[in-house]
């Protein structure tokens, strides 16, 4: 169950960040799903539901579409001619009643989380602070490059002042905790140093904005090694850059094209536990069978986190460490360094950066992404670089020019880990 063993839930209040800190310590995995439902006694239920699965869990409210991007007189529509939406719209339910779903369900032995993905998301901040909660997640440009045209210098603004808003609650109880999603950028084929820095400079931004508990994110790949090597680095590289805050590490189950079949989704997810054991990661966000097909039920997700819990508790940590000075940290480092370089004001900096080409992200097609950077994917799975363009790792990287890029090849890239999975044995 979600409580401790021994302990009894009760409704005292504890931080996200020390929640996940002491599981950290005791050797336990917590898992995570991204449910979202728009009747208040749907997402009630969803909440109690994983709070009862049989693993240590964390809760989510997932917003839905309108609420991300500002249109709340649509949400408000929606709610009243009965139209099913995608999420729990926060900000037009109001605070009463997002109080009322959380009572007798959060408490100290679970926490809950508010998941978004807005560009701008202060009316989100607002509403969720009213309603009692501290913790969500996020970024500058985690949440402006892969969802829309916000500009860049905007959404860094709009974060900038929401992040405040966010540190402004340490006076009124728990400590307040931000999310960055910078490791999960488009969600595939992008090179894991690309996700790890900007993890680490989003971690760096929050910082410099108030925040005293921050979790940095990594999006498992196609290449266990490799991530493994990734998972490394962003611990590393927080411990250097982000030592004088709280911070903790979690890991999202793949997010790409997900396997269509049951037992190649749920071996999956296994994976997806086991290399966040082995790599340090204190938190897992779970993907359930149904990804492929539609939302996943609620059942669906207790599943998952019960499947992802169960293959966490018989995976050791990794005894021989993945290389600590690996390609991809010195790569991570070398994208964190030449970022802060750029301005004081981190911000500043990851405008300037994108601007200049040293923060590009491959396949993005966000007017400030460079998109002269190019990665491909080689026949062991791994993430390489094609083409630097501006990102400044010359001297800690090799370039690998490969054969042209394709639609078709890109396909078969963007399908490789849903081919590998589905072709695998049936037995999970």
């Amino acid at each position: 169950m979600s409580a401790y063993a021994g302990e009894t839930a009760v409704e005292a209040r504890t931080s996200f960040g020390d929640f996940v800190a002491r599981a950290h310590r005791s050797g336990r995995l917590v898992v995570q799903p991204r449910m979202g439902f728009a009747p208040p006694g749907e997402m009630r239920a969803g909440l109690l539901a994983t709070k009862g699965a049989a693993a240590l869990t964390a809760g989510t409210i997932t917003l839905d579409s309108y609420t991300r991007t500002g249109d709340h007189a649509a949400a408000r529509r929606a709610l009243a001619g009965g139209t099913a939406l995608n999420g729990y719209p926060l900000v037009s339910h109001g605070a009463a009643t997002t109080r009322a779903v959380l009572t007798g369900v959060r408490d100290g032995s679970f926490p809950v989380q508010v998941r978004h993905g807005s560009p701008d998301p202060r009316d989100i901040v607002a509403q969720f602070a009213e309603s009692g909660l501290d913790a969500t997640e996020g970024g500058p440009v985690s949440y402006c490059l892969p969802y829309g045209r916000t500009p860049l210098r905007v959404a860094v603004d709009n974060w900038a002042r929401c992040t405040e808003m966010l540190a402004g609650l340490q006076e009124r109880g728990p400590e307040p905790h931000l999310e960055s999603f910078g490791g999960c950028l488009l969600g595939q084929l992008c090179p894991p140093s690309i996700l790890v820095a900007t993890s680490v400079l989003e971690g760096v931004f929050f910082r410099q904005h108030g925040m005293r508990s921050v979790s940095l994110s990594y999006a498992q790949q196609t290449n266990a090694v490799q991530d493994e090597e990734a998972l490394r680095a962003l611990r590393r590289l927080a411990g250097e850059v982000l030592a004088d805050i709280d911070w903790h590490v979690v890991l999202y189950a793949y997010m790409g094209v997900y396997p269509s079949s049951r037992h190649g989704a749920l071996r999956l997810l296994a994976d997806a536990a086991r290399l966040a054991v082995r790599g340090g990661a204190a938190r897992l966000i779970v993907k359930t069978a149904a990804e492929a097909h539609r939302i996943p039920t609620v059942a669906e997700n207790v599943e998952a986190l019960e499947v992802a819990a169960e293959s966490a508790q018989s995976t050791a940590p990794a005894r021989t460490a993945v290389a600590e000075d690996s390609e991809t940290y010195a790569e991570a480092r070398a994208l964190v360094d030449a970022v802060l370089d750029l301005d004081d004001d981190t911000g500043t900096g990851l405008v300037r950066a994108f601007a200049r080409g040293y923060l590009d992200v491959p396949h993005c097609l966000h007017a400030d992404n460079r998109g002269r950077a190019r990665s491909y994917l080689d026949d062991t799975g791994r993430l390489r670089w094609a083409e630097f363009g501006s990102v400044p790792i010359a001297d800690v990287a090799e370039a690998r020019p490969s054969a042209e890029l394709t639609a078709a090849s890109l396909l078969t890239a963007l399908e490789y880990v849903r081919r590998t999975y589905d072709s695998g044995p049936a037995s999970t």
